[in-house]
């Protein structure tokens, strides 16, 4: 059973936290604070996949949280912040939507992001039948909303995005965990 951050540990579908690289947490007061961090992680992307010191292989970024969390309006923050002018769908019938966005400087090669949402599956199987994991296997950004739904089948995350209510309810606290070095390196640029 899920507790309150969202995460259920018991399906074992979140890496171990001994073996988080980096945690830092950030307050969110409001729309506008959520839509500031989706800003700064889409610059720490784009600066961690245009840094000439390593390749870049993707990014698998997981969302947790319960409904009404923000975890979609962190991603159509930080697609908007990417430069994509088009109509950003949350993806909770299609499963996943794709983007493609021009890098920031205009020369390099575009960048592919998978947004999914996992919330209407109700069998870990259902995301071995999708044919998703073929989406991971690219060098694209993907970013997986309820993930726990596909039990351990997704595999260990870049990074980890944990939204929750603040003390106050007025605001949320945004938790991210880094599970690799790429995560570990955009999360030191949010």
């Amino acid at each position: 059973m899920p507790d309150t951050s969202g995460h259920d540990h018991a399906s074992g579908t979140l890496p171990d936290h001994a073996n988080v690289l980096l945690e830092r947490r950030f307050a969110l007061a409001d729309a506008a604070a959520t839509d500031a961090f989706g800003a700064r992680f889409a610059q720490a992307l784009e600066s961690f996949r245009t840094n000439e010191a390593h390749a870049f292989h993707g990014l698998h970024v997981q969302l947790h949280g319960d409904l009404g969390a923000g975890k979609t309006s962190l991603v159509r923050a930080a697609l908007r912040a990417l430069g994509h002018a088009g109509r950003v769908r949350s993806p909770t019938y299609t499963l996943v939507e794709p983007y493609t966005v021009a890098p920031a400087s205009g020369t390099g090669r575009e960048l592919q992001l998978y947004h999914f949402d996992l919330y209407r599956f109700s069998d870990p199987a259902e995301w071995a039948d999708s044919g998703f994991r073929d989406y991971f296997a690219q060098d694209a950004v993907c970013l997986v909303e309820w993930p726990q739904r596909a039990g351990g089948l997704l595999g260990v995350p870049d990074l980890v995005f944990s939204l929750e209510p603040d003390a106050s309810g007025e605001g949320r606290v945004l938790t991210a965990y880094a599970y690799s070095a790429s995560g570990k390196a955009c999360l030191e640029r949010c």
